[in-house]
């Protein structure tokens, strides 16, 4: 039987869209002509369709022919014309135009040669990256950021220091046309980062991984936290302060969830609680007055999508509320789930 997150066709039943599709196809290819196709890709479409790759289970016969006829289905569609080649056009502008001419068209058509190069970073931690570059003169932050894809480049400037975001933006701003000598001092950086690349360290986020374990174990937590405390109070604040997540709030009783509701806005809740847990929505609903309650789930509905940054952030803004009234003494915060009896 397949697990639960694997994708399983079992009676021959073909894949039901292109992208599983395309993951049996690649599977049927061997692994050098899969990786030649992967490199074309983007980042987004990598990861989604490895991860198909990953869960395909239980692939019958059958489903794996249709795949492979939808595949040479489309191959010859194509009328097996295709357009001119780099090295092709490279020849013939060189014959043309001569080579340094050639290279400037061939640049504008193709973009700068030292994207592909650019796109291989796409997988490095940006804090990573923002170390790279934090000794590098602002102009070259600028250009160098310049040529990440923009969530990218949002990460790693979040990651340099503060004092100098705003000149590495006003630079990239005013970044038009690209000087040579600043294009091969570029390609020297990117090339260092790629040769660095396979040594990157791996990000932990300690006090949240503790704060998530400590609430997951069983026994008396509060003791735990307590025992942590007499090592490094301060550790344990920060510990605390992850303890502070969203999905705590339906652990707390009527009281507190009712004193929550009025600190906290109608327009705050209707974006946290999108796409929130049915046991955090209910608890916050059930405390709500009916016909508030009634009114708060007309809105919800009629919501459009939201992102999952503003969703996010929105969460934690009502958290450091949540937290500031207990510090307060206002309310009295149940940081975990304890058992109860009748």
């Amino acid at each position: 039987m397949a697990e639960p997150n694997e994708l399983s066709f079992q009676g021959g039943l073909a894949p039901s869209n292109p992208l599983e599709q395309a993951a049996i196809v690649l599977l049927c290819m061997g692994e050098e002509p899969a990786a030649a196709v992967l490199r074309c890709l983007s980042r987004e479409e990598l990861l989604e369709v490895t991860q198909v790759m990953s869960r395909l289970s239980g692939i019958k016969v059958d489903a794996v022919r249709d795949a492979m006829q939808h595949f040479f289905d489309d191959y010859r569609e194509q009328s097996g014309v295709h357009g001119a080649s780099r090295s092709f056009l490279k020849r013939s502008l060189d014959l043309a135009l001569g080579p340094d001419i050639a290279g400037s068209v061939l640049n504008s058509i193709y973009g700068d040669a030292i994207r592909p190069k650019m796109a291989r970073l796409q997988w490095a931690a940006p804090k990573w990256l923002a170390e790279r570059i934090g000794s590098e003169h602002v102009r070259m932050q600028a250009v160098f950021l310049a040529f990440l894809p923009p969530a990218q480049a949002g990460l790693v400037i979040e990651a340099l220091p503060v004092a100098s975001r705003d000149l590495v933006l006003l630079h990239m701003a005013r970044l038009q046309e690209i000087e040579s000598e600043l294009l091969i001092e570029l390609e020297e950086i990117v090339a260092r980062c790629l040769d660095e690349l396979g040594t990157q360290s791996a990000l932990v986020e300690g006090t949240r991984q503790v704060a998530e374990i400590i609430n997951r174990m069983s026994g008396d937590k509060r003791q735990m936290v307590e025992l942590l405390r007499a090592h490094d109070p301060r550790v344990v604040s920060e510990i605390e302060v992850s303890m502070y997540d969203f999905f705590m709030l339906s652990n707390q009783s009527e009281a507190v969830l009712t004193r929550i509701i009025e600190e906290v806005s109608m327009e705050q809740w209707a974006t946290a609680l999108k796409g929130a847990e049915p046991t955090v929505r209910d608890a916050i609903l059930r405390c709500m007055p009916r016909r508030q309650a009634q009114s708060f789930e007309d809105q919800l509905r009629r919501a459009g999508p939201v992102p999952v940054s503003r969703v996010e952030q929105t969460r934690q803004d009502i958290m450091a509320q949540v937290k500031a009234l207990a510090d307060a003494g206002e309310i009295e915060i149940q940081l975990f789930a304890e058992a109860v009896v009748e």
